[in-house]
């Protein structure tokens, strides 16, 4: 799996992905479907428990429905990675940047997105071949310091994630940021929309 592409093809002309964590497979699905009517193209579900897997596997099989790729999130070891490709999860998303986890996804054939906060995990990402990472938590890192990434690090695509909404997402967007997960939001027609517009307008 080349990840860079599959992160390149899927968010540079979609830069909102959705994360829904802690919810019913019934509920998801149905946040899933809003967020793939705003023309979202990557959902993630969050893998912490059993009924989270089996949730992971309901949303999967809706988005193949749709033509929708689905991955799992909150992928924390090599056993998760192994449990998510098992489900069908075509990437994988962690808050922390284990190598473990990373060779493990490339040995499956399954994307990752690592999780960064500092200047030397994103090295250390990049050092892996990880040019996508997860900018996390976004809101608490601000706009102002993906930007400030940037200065030494112009190759990596950061997904801004935690804290986004619609009321925040452009700054980050405005800041270099080449995606935004979010989450709530799309329980709120209104911010439904904002994203929309987003969406539409990359």
């Amino acid at each position: 799996m080349d990840t860079t592409a599959f992160f390149d093809e899927h968010l540079s002309k979609h830069p909102v992905m959705g994360i829904f964590r802690g919810l019913s497979a019934t509920q998801t699905v149905e946040l899933c479907e809003k967020a793939w009517a705003a023309g979202v193209q990557l959902i993630e579900v969050p893998i912490q428990s059993d009924d989270a897997i089996a949730t992971l596997r309901a949303v999967i099989a809706a988005g193949a429905d749709r033509g929708k790729l689905v991955g799992a999130g909150t992928v924390t070891s090599p056993a998760l990675v192994r449990a998510a490709a098992e489900a069908g999860a075509r990437f994988t998303v962690a808050p922390d940047l284990n190598e473990e986890v990373a060779r493990e996804a490339d040995r499956l054939g399954v994307a990752h997105l690592p999780g960064v906060a500092t200047s030397t995990e994103i090295g250390k990402a990049l050092g892996l071949g990880l040019v996508w990472q997860k900018m996390f938590p976004a809101a608490q890192l601000g706009a102002d310091w993906a930007a400030a990434q940037h200065g030494p690090f112009p190759e990596v695509q950061f997904v801004a994630t935690g804290g986004i909404n619609a009321g925040n997402a452009q700054s980050f967007l405005d800041a270099g940021v080449r995606a935004v997960a979010v989450g709530s939001a799309f329980a709120d027609p209104e911010q439904i929309r904002r994203l929309a517009l987003l969406t539409a307008a990359s």
